[in-house]
């Protein structure tokens, strides 16, 4: 049997319940780590979800607010089991991203790999710098301004 001294244990304790980490509530949503770079002509975000079955992951856009909600339940063993330690969180993982305009949200590709989520959203065409032309009064006057 595995014991385990811990003098701030019940800190822990009181930690995941306060933060709702501790195993069975199901109902408090859990953080999950991120990353968000832009790269190129997309911005990519990446959400660590380590043991998480990918059909259990939800994405919703609405009004360019990104929700994205994991649910990670115990392993279902068959037979009863008494655990001894508990520290990988279970439960509903939920993150809510704020997406400006510039960001195409029509077309966002999700990638799930290695327990990493991982979401690119193109930079909408509106949003890119462009060249525009001014004319003047005769052609030999034309000429480009970066926008």
């Amino acid at each position: 049997m595995l014991m385990r001294t811990d003098p701030f244990r019940e800190l822990d304790r009181l930690t995941q319940q306060v933060f709702g980490t501790t195993p069975g509530t199901w109902s408090r949503p859990t953080m999950m780590p991120m990353d968000a770079y832009r790269a190129g002509d997309e911005f990519v975000v990446a959400f660590d979800l380590p043991g998480v079955d990918p059909n259990a992951i939800e994405l919703d856009v609405e009004h360019n607010v990104l929700t994205v909600k994991a649910e990670r339940r115990p392993a279902s063993t068959g037979e009863h089991v008494e655990m001894q330690v508990a520290e990988r969180p279970l439960g509903v993982f939920s993150r809510q991203l704020f997406l400006g305009d510039t960001l195409d949200t029509d077309h966002i590709h999700a990638g799930y790999d290695a327990g990493v989520l991982t979401l690119r959203i193109p930079i909408a065409e509106k949003a890119k710098p462009r060249k525009i032309a001014i004319s003047g009064s005769s052609d030999s006057d034309r000429r480009q301004i970066d926008a």
